[in-house]
């Protein structure tokens, strides 16, 4: 059996996006019934030089719609980072999942040797489609969701592994 690569990355961007947003709805709530303010969960970190759980998310969906954009060889849209609400956050991840359902396999299939480069920081990365895949995107995104996730297990909500690798 073959995977293909529009198999490895769509649908798996989409599911672990789809379970943040669960995540985040619960952080929504949790907050609402602790009289938490949501701000401050949406500011914390797991350490002063980390990024806030607003920007993981923000970075997540970055890496999932900029993911399947470059392995289908386009130019992945670009979202302003204004997001400062459960709410607001939540819609990103829907407009990013939406996005990724328009991509169809023969759009992403064969890309494994398909060139990418990307701008990181002050450097750039070139990188065949699989090594792009396998070594920057799906592990860029699982560190983005799971530091999130552990953001807001840290600050008391109640949440698993179910959570985080979601419904089969």
């Amino acid at each position: 059996m073959t995977i293909s690569m529009y198999q490895a990355s769509v649908p798996v961007f989409i599911r672990m996006l789809n379970n943040l947003v669960a995540i985040l709805e619960k952080a929504a709530a949790y907050a609402e019934a602790r009289k938490i303010e949501p701000a401050a969960l949406l500011a914390s970190r797991l350490y002063p030089d980390m990024f806030p759980l607003a920007r993981q998310v923000q970075i997540a969906s970055d890496t999932a719609k900029g993911g399947a954009a470059r392995l289908a060889g386009m130019e992945p849209p670009v979202y302003e980072d204004k997001e400062t609400t459960f709410p607001e956050l939540i819609e990103r991840l829907h407009k990013t999942i939406a996005y990724l359902n328009s991509f169809k396999p023969g759009q992403i299939d064969g890309s494994e040797n398909r060139e990418i480069t990307l701008k990181v920081r002050n450097d750039t990365l070139t990188l065949d489609g699989l090594t792009f895949l396998l070594n920057r995107a799906l592990p860029n995104l699982y560190f983005h969701v799971t530091t999130a996730y552990d953001i807001l297990r840290h600050n008391g909500l109640e949440i698993g592994k179910k959570d985080y690798l979601g419904k089969f």
